[in-house]
């Protein structure tokens, strides 16, 4: 509200050549309190009043009336404004006690496709596949807080040549038995022995890509056996989900799109896109300055992209997405920068709304994890002891997840248990307790909501407070929930500032400051419900 009149304001008084939407986003929220509540810079402005930036700032403020202001002063070229803080107090806080707060309608229930998770069969559910699937559930509740429909994809990986390469492993050493007592670990280690070996036995590679080859054209025994390991795996990867709170509108394999890739392939022919290369088929991308694509291979067999560019077709046709999002690692870059293209020269023009939303790789040690290298820190694992360590299922669930998520998504991660799980900083469990101790002075006494103005100490919480809509939008629109992480850090830190210094529970105001504690508890409940993360009310 505050800054559309501010920006109203300033566009009248600076002339039709400056827009209302422009000067809004000029706006800045003042490091110091001392300098206010908003400030606009005057140095761009320079050039074309040729005038010092100082001289005016001091003329908009001169001008700049309204009754929300409580006074503005010009100060080294900015327009420093400050609220009437009773006004502003009992505006915000009456918007953050109404349902909803937070919510935007500018997504008009239109559907946006989340592809996240997507582990592959018959490896364990390491920590590297962690972020693809805490970045996406954040960013489906993004979407629905923004008034879109998500639908959220789990694309499991149950196809391609390293399924040959499995297949070929557990035929020379692996064992029924052992696989049906721990699935994952026996595979993870006939696939990881099968590399190894492969390094002094090049014959291997080509064992693999013939069972792969098997495995496309139907093979019985090859199906049976894929067929089991990718039951034991669903199984394997739902206590996984449970335990991270994570759910999905659809789980389907690369595998679903066996019998319609012929298809694709079909249609990209007869678009006279696929050209012979060595044998195999692909998609020249010169005009983009890319690789070629690679459609089929030289043996006959399909490729990711084959699959990619199939999924993306059948997804449009299913959804008629605004939004397709891809949430998988930086590594894949090209990879989607191919399907897209190609999809583009197929004549698809909702292409362009398909985007990948990339990220940096979780590191141990500083070095990537690699289920092939066997060099891998188990999911399960990780969360079982954060459980025991927390002492509480839900704290430590929700510190793995918030050690990942307060982080720029594009950046790396590197995995600290220790880091994660400690009460103080910018941790999960700083935050799951900061709501706890909310809650507990709510507890303590009964109080009337009443949302007039308390006193200065609570002021700049209830700034806080007020920024959570723009930021809920932000993080949606910038794909980044790192966003609303450390909006939530912030706003914690603030609480703990305020409940420090001040006697919340004294008789004079008891119901406005309660009142305004009730407030916090509402946004932290509703930040910590987007980013997946359970608010625990005891600890």
């Amino acid at each position: 509200m505050e800054k559309e009149i501010i920006s109203l304001q300033l566009a009248h008084l600076l002339g039709e050549t400056f827009q209302q939407q422009e000067i809004q986003k000029q706006l800045e929220q003042p490091k110091h309190k001392d300098h206010g509540d908003v400030a606009f810079p005057c140095f761009s402005l320079a050039k074309h009043f040729r005038k010092n930036p100082q001289k005016i700032a001091e003329d908009l403020s001169s001008k700049l009336d309204h009754p929300i202001f409580s006074k503005t002063k010009a100060v080294h070229g900015y327009v420093n404004i400050f609220l009437d803080q009773t006004f502003m107090t009992e505006h915000i806080l009456n918007r953050v006690l109404t349902e909803g707060y937070g919510t935007h309608s500018f997504g008009e229930g239109e559907h946006v496709v989340i592809d996240l998770s997507a582990p592959n069969i018959a490896k364990p559910f390491s920590m590297g596949h962690l972020r693809s699937t805490v970045i996406g559930n954040a960013l489906a509740n993004l979407a629905e807080t923004c008034g879109y429909t998500p639908v959220k994809i789990n694309y499991i990986g149950d196809y391609g040549t390293q399924f040959g390469h499995l297949l070929a492993a557990y035929k020379k050493w692996g064992h029924a038995e052992a696989v049906r007592q721990a699935p994952l670990k026996e595979l993870s280690e006939i696939y990881v022995r099968f590399h190894e070996e492969a390094e002094d036995f090049p014959s291997l590679m080509e064992e693999g890509r013939d069972w792969f080859k098997r495995l496309e054209h139907g093979d019985e025994e090859a199906l049976e056996l894929w067929r089991w390991f990718r039951e034991l795996s669903l199984e394997e990867f739902n206590h996984i989900y449970n335990r991270l709170g994570v759910s999905f509108d659809l789980t389907r394999g690369e595998s679903y799109y066996t019998d319609t890739m012929a298809e694709t392939i079909s249609l990209l022919e007869r678009k006279g896109l696929l050209e012979e290369s060595d044998g195999a088929l692909v998609v020249k991308l010169d005009e983009f300055d890319l690789p070629p694509c690679l459609i089929v291979k030289s043996n006959g067999t399909t490729t990711y992209a084959t699959r990619d560019v199939t999924a993306a077709i059948d997804r449009y046709q299913s959804y008629t997405f605004s939004k397709s999002l891809y949430v998988v690692g930086n590594e894949q870059t090209l990879h989607f920068q191919q399907v897209k293209r190609v999809l583009e020269k197929a004549g698809f023009t909702w292409a362009d709304d398909m985007h990948h939303v990339s990220f940096g790789m979780m590191l141990q040690n500083g070095k990537k994890m690699s289920t092939r290298k066997g060099r891998t820190i188990l999911l399960e694992d990780v969360l079982r002891e954060a459980g025991e360590r927390a002492g509480n299922h839900q704290i430590g669930t929700g510190a793995v997840i918030f050690h990942d998520l307060k982080h720029y998504r594009q950046n790396d991660v590197e995995f600290s248990l220790e880091d994660l799980l400690t009460f103080e900083g910018t941790t999960g469990p700083y935050l799951q307790y900061t709501y706890a101790r909310a809650v507990s002075l709510l507890r303590k006494t009964s109080f009337e909501k009443k949302t007039t103005w308390i006193d200065p100490s609570g002021w700049e919480l209830v700034k806080h407070l007020h920024t959570f809509p723009d930021e809920t939008a932000r993080a949606f629109q910038a794909s980044d929930p790192s966003i609303i992480a450390k909006y939530l850090l912030r706003l914690a830190k603030a609480f703990n500032q305020y409940y420090s210094g001040t006697k919340i529970l004294q008789e004079d105001q008891l119901n406005e400051r309660l009142t305004l504690v009730h407030a916090v508890t509402l946004v932290l409940g509703k930040g910590l419900a987007i980013l997946g993360i359970e608010a625990v009310e005891d600890m």
